[in-house]
C-alpha cells in the first residue's frame, strides 16, 4: 500500500543526520534494549521458578492429605480410590507431629515426620539427601532410630551414632495432668540429611512411622497422605476430584504449590515488579517515538501539503505517520526478541555468567526461555508504539494545505 513506501521512505531517506532521525535511532535502539532486557530477565525467572520447583518436588509429595476428623476408615476409602486412580503413581500414609530432642548438651523443638517402610517415594526422596550416615529407620528393640538435619546435628553437637531422647507435646501434656515425668523415648542417629530449604532443615526430623505413632500415643492412626502422581501438572485437577469424591470427610488437601505458596507469590510478586520496571525503558524509548514523529510531522509539512493537494486522504495521511513510528517499533522489537534470545542461548549452552557454587546451590545461572514470554513482551512494545504514533498523526491531519504550500 502507498502508506506503507511512504513511511518506509521517510525512515531511509535521511540526506544527513538531523536531530529527528538521531531521536528516531535512539528510539529503535531503546526499544531493542528494552525488549531484550525483559526476555533475558523473564527467562531468568523461569529459570530460578523451575529450579526451586524441582527442589522442592525432590523433598515434597505431589499432594498431601489430611483431615480435621482423623478417622482411619475414611482413610481406608481414600486410598482404595488412589489404588485405582490412573494418575497416581504411588502413596502412603505418614505420622507428624512437635518433639522435643535433647541430649546432655542442647535440646531442640522440632517436627517429627514417621516414613512408612513401604513408602518408596519418601523413603527415596530423603535418602538422596543423606550425607553423612545411613538411610536406615528400623527399630533396634525399644530403641528407634531417627534422621536429623545438619544444622540440628551442629545444635545438638552430635554425630551418627549418637543417642539422642525424645518426648512428645502429647506426652508432655499427659504428663502435666499426671504429675508425673514425661516418658522420653531413646533414639539413636542413623543418619544426618542435607537441603537447602530453611524449614525442612530446621524444623523437621525423621523416623518410621511407628516409632513416630509411639512417640505421639497415636497407636494405629496417621496423620495423613502423601500421593504422587505420573504427572505434576494434573495436581489442581486431582486436588478438585478427591474434594468432590470426599465432600462429607473434612479433608484439607495441599498440593505442591499450596505447601509453599508464599514463597511462590513473593517470587511472582519479584517477578512483576522486574517486569514494569523494565518495561519503562520501552515506555521511554515509546515517548521519544512520539517527539521525534511530532517534529517529523513539522518538518514533513510541505510534503503533506502537497500530498492532500493531489488528492490524498486524511486518512492516508495518518497512516504514513502510524506506520513510520509502528516501523521503528517493530524493528527495535525483532532486534531485541534477537539479542535476548542469542544471549539466553549463549547462557544456556555456554555458561557465560558462571556462579560460585560455594556460595549458591547451583554453579550456573538458570535460564528457561517460554513463548508466552516472547509473546507478552513483543505485544506490550508493539501496544506502546502504536499509541506514541497516534498523536502525531492525528497532528498531521491538522495541517492545513494552502498554508502547507503556499510558497510553491
Amino acid at each position: 500500500m502507498i502508506e506503507y513506501f511512504v513511511a518506509k521512505r521517510y525512515l531511509r531517506s535521511k540526506h544527513r543526520l538531523n536531530f529527528i532521525s538521531i531521536i528516531s535511532i535512539i528510539s529503535t535502539i531503546g526499544v531493542t534494549l528494552g525488549v531484550a532486557a525483559l526476555i533475558i530477565v523473564l527467562s531468568v525467572f523461569n529459570g530460578f521458578g523451575s529450579l526451586v520447583t524441582s527442589m522442592l518436588i525432590n523433598f515434597d509429595p505431589h499432594l498431601r492429605i489430611t483431615s480435621t476428623e482423623i478417622k482411619n476408615n475414611n482413610f481406608t476409602e481414600i486410598k482404595d480410590f488412589l489404588e485405582k486412580s490412573d494418575l497416581v503413581e504411588s502413596y502412603s500414609g505418614y505420622v507428624e507431629g512437635k518433639v522435643i530432642l535433647t541430649n546432655s548438651k542442647s535440646m531442640e523443638i522440632l517436627n517429627i515426620k514417621g516414613i512408612a517402610v513401604d513408602d518408596e517415594a519418601g523413603l527415596k526422596r530423603l535418602e538422596d539427601r543423606v550425607k553423612s550416615g545411613e538411610m536406615d529407620l528400623n527399630d533396634e528393640g525399644n530403641v528407634g532410630k531417627i534422621i536429623i538435619s545438619l544444622p540440628i546435628a551442629i545444635r545438638l553437637s552430635t554425630k551418627v551414632t549418637d543417642t539422642i531422647y525424645t518426648t512428645s507435646a502429647v506426652q508432655i501434656k499427659n504428663s502435666i495432668t499426671r504429675m508425673s515425668m514425661p516418658k522420653t523415648k531413646a533414639m539413636i542417629v542413623s543418619g544426618i540429611y542435607e537441603i537447602s530449604n530453611k524449614e525442612y532443615a530446621l524444623e523437621y526430623c525423621f523416623t518410621s512411622i511407628s516409632s513416630a505413632q509411639t512417640l505421639l500415643n497415636m497407636n494405629n492412626q496417621i496423620s495423613g497422605i502423601e500421593v504422587n502422581l505420573y504427572d505434576l501438572n494434573n495436581s489442581e485437577d486431582f486436588k478438585a476430584e478427591l474434594l468432590q469424591k470426599f465432600p462429607n470427610d473434612n479433608l484439607i488437601i495441599n498440593t505442591w504449590y499450596d505447601l509453599h505458596k508464599d514463597l511462590y507469590r513473593v517470587m511472582l510478586i519479584e517477578r512483576w515488579a522486574a517486569y514494569i520496571l523494565l518495561s519503562l525503558i520501552i515506555a521511554v524509548a515509546a515517548f521519544n517515538i512520539l517527539s521525534s514523529l511530532t517534529m517529523s510531522v513539522l518538518e514533513k509539512k510541505k510534503d503533506i501539503g502537497i500530498l492532500r493537494a493531489i488528492g490524498t486522504t486524511k486518512g492516508s495521511i495518518k497512516k504514513i505517520f502510524m506506520f513510520e513510528g509502528i516501523l521503528i517499533g517493530i524493528i527495535g522489537t525483532v532486534l531485541g526478541i534477537i539479542i535476548g534470545l542469542f544471549i539466553c542461548y549463549l547462557q544456556i549452552n555456554f555458561n557465560i555468567y558462571p556462579l560460585d557454587a560455594s556460595k549458591y546451590v547451583i554453579d550456573t545461572l538458570p535460564v528457561q526461555v517460554k513463548f508466552s514470554d516472547i509473546f507478552a513482551v513483543a505485544l506490550m512494545s508493539f501496544i506502546l508504539t502504536f499509541f506514541a504514533s497516534k498523536y502525531p498523526a492525528n497532528r498531521a491531519l491538522k495541517t492545513k494545505v494552502l498554508d502547507a504550500i503556499k510558497w510553491e
